[in-house]
């Protein structure tokens, strides 16, 4: 059931991203698209951390699934940063618009991360789940540094 659940979010994703800007009618409909993806990625990165953190005991399978739920969610709020989505309720620094290319970059680099990081989560080796989560978490502070207002 689990994998199925996965299988269904992971095509989901896939297919939300490549139409989501299509999706769009008001510029606030993205923004609040971008921000339940974060919401979404950041409760399950958070369970991630824990682990990580040595605050709950690793498990294997747990990692996986909620790595795969990073990996799956980690594709989708990159199309909701159109033209127009920097007013209204948002963190999103201005510096997404005017520095495109570096944005698109940290955007790649966490898809990237979170891929290693379910992979390295479904290996079941704790010290390895452990390096690809803290790879993973530069990425993140790394665009938030960058790219979110606090």
């Amino acid at each position: 059931m689990k994998k199925m659940l996965l299988t269904l979010i992971a095509v989901s994703s896939a297919a939300l991203s490549f139409s989501a800007a299509a999706q769009f009618a008001k510029a606030e409909d993205a923004v609040k698209y971008r921000k339940a993806s974060f919401t979404v990625m950041a409760a399950h990165f958070g369970r991630l951390g824990a682990m990580a953190q040595g605050k709950v005991a690793f498990d294997a399978n747990a990692a996986a699934a909620n790595a795969d739920i990073v990996a799956s969610m980690a594709k989708l709020p990159w199309a909701a940063f159109g033209e127009g989505t920097d007013q209204g309720d948002t963190k999103a620094k201005h510096e997404i618009w005017s520095q495109g290319a570096k944005f698109k970059d940290a955007a790649d680099k966490l898809q990237t991360e979170s891929v290693k990081l379910a992979a390295a989560a479904r290996a079941g080796k704790e010290d390895v789940f452990k390096a690809a989560f803290t790879a993973t978490a530069g990425t993140c502070k790394s665009c938030h540094d960058d790219f979110r207002s606090k």
